[in-house]
């Protein structure tokens, strides 16, 4: 299982969400997890509302969420 805790701890370079969703991307395709678990809210300024979609997006590889359409 991936958590996203341990995604951002181990990435403390990341300033974005968008760099966020971009890590969560590659490590689920590099790691061959099958499930994620979202353990914490991150904290950058840009997260989005829908935030939660979008990680589980970035996973599963859905970009029709991952993008923002604003």
């Amino acid at each position: 299982m991936l958590y996203l805790s341990e995604v951002m701890i181990q990435n403390p370079q990341l300033n974005s969400f968008e760099e966020l969703l971009e890590t969560i991307t590659q490590r689920a395709h590099e790691s061959g997890e099958l499930h994620f678990k979202i353990d914490v809210k991150p904290p950058y300024p840009d997260t989005p509302e829908n935030w939660e979609d979008r990680l589980e997006g970035a996973f599963v590889g859905i970009h029709s969420i991952t993008r923002s359409k604003y």
